[in-house]
């Protein structure tokens, strides 16, 4: 599966438009690497950008942009709201999708050295990557900002991680490292600097000092005037979104506005956020007010709403939500076809897609059968007495057919790998080895992907049989084929991991998973004929 690591450089020049392309083209240009935000501020006078690649495609990408900076960026004549130490002034590199924070931290020492090699300029390794407890928080290594640095750079304990001890003017230095997801968040404040300050205090983690600390955990915030807004805010990072979520630093953020009799005038996404992040928000403003909403572009929505997301600038999730952003349709070819092209090129003269494939799409047809039919009792005024049942049900069903489509690629790439092997060369006894690991491991995925289809189908049945018992009736039809095809789709799962399963040599495997199967595969047996005389009756 596709490695995504998300780099996020910090650079000290927002009003130069010249040299924010510059950077932008350096980055776009680099092969493996996507540009996904710019993001320009002349008050703070920073620039952040944030793109995405593998290991390799993120160091290459973000050495590229430093070179730009290294020849365009002057701070000795930089001035900004921000604190800063450097014309690239912060690099972090954080785990997205399929990687770990060990890779995340290996590929920041990797920049650092070669950039702190190449441009001669010093860095400073920060958070999971630093070595050094004091100055593991970029506060401790950013304190006294670029006019201290000169002085700092003397003493022992400052001595950079990579890079010379020495004071470079025109570049100051720079902080890499690898973290968690970081949220910049601003939220408007009517009033003046100075409120919004007071308000942060209160909030942030850090608050006012050892002896007064803020009430929100993984919080670091100021409050500040923004010049084009003609606003305040409490601008913030927030370090640890599920720790402090967005929806709960707004809500804070009112209360002590309006201790001070001050307004709120929605907020702003710096950068990019997390899907899971809004979906948070979503579920809090859901059970506060009581709302039932179950496509994710409409809570998308609710939650634009409540924070006021369009506030400044218009908040679009393609561009603004991550994971919308580095979608890959190509990772699903099949799903993505046609209903005709899938049917042809099953009935193709080639061994994948077969029957875990067309297994994923009959589970996905009964997942969604039921969905449908709850969906269609949910909200009619004569069905209203069953309406707490269907929104019990209906986001089970709709979220076992969402996830059952992937299954449908997934099934055919974890046999591609098992070929893979097969065609391995076998001439040597090293080659054969790694021609019977690869092998024995591709056996093993092929075995996992149809397990996985059964187990997002069995998770539909309790389900299943609530729509049968208060679905429409005029429905009965549809939920009869939902089943029969929901209990047809994990019987062929089955199958496919019995068929792959004879050739697996690890015993402890083949009992954890056929145990897991048997049960599932029986159940499906049962359930199924549970809906069906639910109907009858």
């Amino acid at each position: 599966m596709k490695q995504i690591i998300e780099c996020v450089p910090n650079f000290s020049e927002g009003r130069n438009k010249t040299v924010i392309d510059a950077i932008a083209d350096a980055v776009r240009r680099t092969p493996g690497c996507t540009l996904l935000d710019v993001d320009p501020g002349e008050s703070t006078n920073r620039t952040v950008y944030t793109f995405v690649g593998d290991a390799e495609a993120v160091v290459e990408g973000a050495l590229n942009a430093a070179r730009v900076a290294r020849k365009n960026i002057d701070m000795r004549g930089h001035s900004g709201e921000h604190p800063r130490m450097g014309a690239m002034d912060v690099c972090p590199f954080i785990p997205v999708a399929n990687v770990t924070m060990e890779t995340c931290i290996k590929v920041s020492k990797t920049f650092a050295r070669r950039a702190a090699e190449e441009l001669d300029v010093p860095f400073f390794l920060y958070e999971e990557a630093a070595e050094k407890a004091y100055r593991k928080k970029l506060p401790q290594i950013r304190e006294g900002e670029y006019e201290a640095l000169a002085e700092k750079l003397l003493k022992p304990e400052w001595a950079p991680d990579f890079g010379p001890s020495r004071f470079v003017p025109e570049w100051g230095a720079t902080a890499v490292g690898a973290r968690f997801f970081l949220i910049a968040y601003n939220i408007n404040i009517l009033g003046t600097s100075n409120q919004a300050h007071r308000i942060a205090l209160n909030l942030r983690e850090a608050g006012r000092g050892p002896k007064e600390p803020g009430r929100l955990k993984e919080v670091k915030g100021m409050g500040w005037f923004v010049d084009e807004y003609n606003m305040a805010q409490v601008t913030v990072n927030l370090t640890h979104y599920p720790t402090t979520p967005i929806h709960t630093m707004f809500e804070e953020t009112r209360k002590e506005a309006a201790a001070l009799n001050v307004g709120v005038a929605g907020s702003e996404i710096v950068g990019l956020v997390p899907l899971e992040a809004m979906l948070q928000a979503a579920d809090h403003y859901m059970t506060k007010e009581a709302l039932f909403i179950l496509d994710e572009d409409q809570k998308i929505r609710l939650v634009a709403e409540r924070l006021g997301l369009n506030s400044v600038a218009p908040f679009n999730p393609r561009k603004k939500i991550i994971e919308y952003l580095v979608e890959d349709k190509q990772d699903e070819p099949l799903a993505g076809m046609s209903l005709r092209g899938f049917i042809e090129e099953v009935a193709a003269r080639t061994s994948a897609p077969g029957g875990g494939s067309v297994s994923a799409v009959m589970a996905a047809m009964g997942a969604g059968l039921g969905a449908m039919v709850a969906k269609l009792t949910y909200g009619v005024r004569k069905f209203e007495n069953v309406d707490a049942q269907m929104r019990q049900i209906i986001p089970v069903l709709h979220r076992a057919a969402a996830a059952l489509i992937p299954m449908i690629d997934a099934d055919t790439s974890a046999f591609n790998e098992y070929m893979e092997g097969l065609r391995m060369p076998r001439d040597t006894e090293a080659e054969k080895e790694a021609r019977h690991d690869k092998m024995q491991h591709g056996l093993k995925a092929a075995i996992e992907v149809p397990l996985k289809t059964m187990t997002i189908g069995d998770s539909a049945w309790d389900a299943m049989c609530e729509a049968a018992r208060y679905g429409n009736p005029a429905s009965r039809s549809d939920v009869e084929v939902g089943a029969r095809a929901l209990e047809t789709g994990i019987w062929g799962a089955y199958k496919n991991v019995c068929i792959n399963m004879a050739d697996i040599e690890d015993d402890v495997f083949k009992s954890r998973i056929m145990t897991r199967a048997d049960v599932m595969v029986q159940r499906a047996e049962e359930k199924c004929a549970e809906v069906l005389a639910i109907l009858d009756q």
